[in-house]
């Protein structure tokens, strides 16, 4: 089975030209001079020490103003600043993790971002769930983010006859239907649409979730269909189907909205449960996502990140302004590989990674990383080297689904991208494979742009001077998100007192965030925070910090200034 489809150069759309590892212009003297225009300044300081003035002044009590999540902490202390993990981890939730336990293994395996699919359960079920990583994370000290994934207008199986994964042999006959049956129906799926055999004909292929098994159609009575298989394999509960006809794939739901009557209640539900990303399924048109922050901005005074998954040709089609318009992106590749020929996911990967790069919003590579282990608990050494590109491409994130959704080894596979993407950042810095994107300039006013360019130029100089890591001092988090967009070797600490911002750069590359009560003294803020690592034992005497700081204009200090400064702990 293959899709007729034409290759896709997805770089082009963003109208820079080039080579993907361009070499950034070296930090010239002009950043040694103050500007005045726009009341907006820059300065580079070098080589300041810090630690040692009135040390044993009274102050308040640092754990109350400042805070990093457990997980952080540990790992900072058992690994050093180069031994910590940058790319981020999401995990699906579902039956096999959903106790209190198995989410507190999870966090502490290092779950960044907790994914709920909409798809399945009831909104009880997710609303307890949620509930549950609220109090983790407040009284044991983690700092995972919640994420809502919309269902989306896709035909998916409502039950298929068993509670989880069910194998399909080859020869057996299936009936696909949208009544509600009682009782245990063997060899019967529903569907979750009325008319999803619409348009359907005798002869026509159904393909479960890209390919993880396949029948053909035998048989039409009325909306019902009777299915032979003729690729055996495994049925997931939820999965996805698609109808293809003489090797292409069969369009009719292409008139149902992206968001649809559930889905509209479903954010109204993760609204009211104060989640933090909402994932938004089949996005083929900025629109619906415009749509959907329009109507966050009304609804809801927390800031909630609205994610675009890439799942379909026409998305592809429009991807620099889906990119632009959205918060972030997943590439969903299981959808994805149904639309377009299996042989261009790779390089379409490589692809929507840059451009996010380029554009400065942060992407999720999910669908199938570690698949085979949704029963066995060890995964193939192509998966392993799948995950491993991911990581080598720079992506944000990797997300695990079915593995820990409803398999029985999902903390072994949370461990597993733990341990590939840890050992992928160490060889990339080895072989000093960190490069420097070409660059593509976001801001249009002059504070933005020279935001840009402090945070292009500080990469540069901490990796030059191998510094220990990168401090930031931000209130909404964009000038972490700049400088994790060039993937510097040494961890960027983002130094915020809003919970959202904290919440939200759970996603970013490289970037740990602190909730600290920042004030209008710069130096005020950093040497807090140099005396809270060093209370914690998390930094020590002769380490060097690069800190970049975002000043904001007050009575007190009415000239907006952006600076980095280089500072020895003593």
């Amino acid at each position: 089975m293959a899709a007729a489809a034409r290759d896709l150069s997805l770089v082009s759309q963003l109208g820079v030209a080039g080579s993907r590892v361009p070499a950034l212009g070296k930090c010239g003297v002009h950043f040694l001079k103050k500007g005045r225009r726009a009341n907006v300044g820059f300065k580079v300081r070098a080589a300041v020490q810090l630690g040692s003035e009135n040390e044993n002044a009274t102050t308040k009590p640092l754990e109350k103003t400042l805070g990093m999540d457990v997980v952080s902490e540990v790992g900072l202390r058992e690994k050093g600043f180069m031994g910590l993990r940058k790319t981020k981890l999401v995990c699906t939730i579902g039956p096999a993790c959903s106790s209190l336990n198995d989410l507190e293994k999870l966090a502490l395996a290092g779950m960044n971002v907790a994914r709920l699919n909409m798809c399945h359960g009831s909104r009880d079920w997710h609303r307890d769930v949620i509930r549950k990583i609220k109090m983790l994370n407040e009284e044991k000290g983690f700092s995972v983010s919640v994420m809502i994934d919309t269902e989306g207008s896709q035909i998916h199986v409502v039950d298929h006859g068993a509670p989880s994964s069910l194998k399909v042999e080859e020869d057996s006959i299936w009936r696909f239907t949208a009544k509600n049956s009682e009782g245990s129906r063997p060899f019967t799926v529903q569907a979750n649409h009325e008319r999803f055999s619409e348009g359907v004909e005798v002869g026509d292929e159904v393909v479960i979730d890209g390919g993880m098994a396949c029948f053909v159609v035998v048989e039409k009575t009325g909306n019902d269909l009777h299915c032979k298989c003729i690729d055996p394999g495994l049925f997931l509960p939820g999965a996805k189907f698609s109808f293809w006809r003489d090797g292409k794939l069969v369009r009719r739901n292409h008139k149902l909205p992206t968001l649809t009557t559930k889905d509209w209640a479903d954010i109204d539900f993760g609204i009211s449960e104060e989640v933090d990303f909402f994932a938004l399924s089949f996005v083929n048109h900025a629109d619906s996502v415009e749509q959907l922050k329009n109507y966050l901005s009304t609804k809801s005074t927390r800031s909630i990140k609205v994610l675009a998954k890439i799942e379909s040709l026409e998305s592809l089609h429009n991807l620099k302004e889906i990119v632009q318009a959205s918060d972030g992106i997943m590439v969903a590749r299981g959808d994805l590989g149904v639309e377009i020929p299996l042989e261009q996911i790779p390089t379409v990967q490589e692809d929507i990674i840059y451009i996010c790069r380029q554009l400065n919003k942060p992407v999720i590579v999910a669908s199938q990383l570690l698949e085979s282990m949704v029963e066995y608990p060890t995964p193939t050494r192509a998966e392993v080297a799948d995950v491993s590109e991911a990581v080598r491409q720079y992506a944000d994130a990797l997300m695990l689904s079915g593995e820990s959704a409803i398999g029985s080894y999902g903390q072994k596979a949370l461990s597993v991208l733990e341990m590939t993407s840890t050992r992928i950042e160490s060889w990339a810095r080895e072989e000093n494979r960190q490069s420097l994107l070409s660059q593509y300039q976001l801001g249009v006013s002059l504070p933005d742009r020279t935001a840009e360019q402090i945070c292009n130029c500080a990469v540069e100089m901490a990796n030059n001077l191998g510094v220990d890591a990168i401090f930031v001092y931000t209130k909404h988090g964009y000038m972490a998100t700049l400088l994790s967009r060039n993937r510097p070797n040494p961890p960027i600490f983002a130094f915020t007192k809003e919970e959202s911002t904290i919440m939200s750069l759970n996603l970013h590359w490289g970037v740990v965030p602190f909730q600290v009560d920042l004030s209008d003294d710069t130096e005020s803020n950093i040497s807090k925070s140099i005396k809270f690592m060093k209370s914690k034992g998390l930094i020590m005497h002769g380490d060097v910090v690069l800190v970049v700081s975002d000043v904001v204009p007050t009575r007190a200090t009415p000239i907006a200034s952006q600076s980095i400064q280089v500072k020895t702990v003593v």
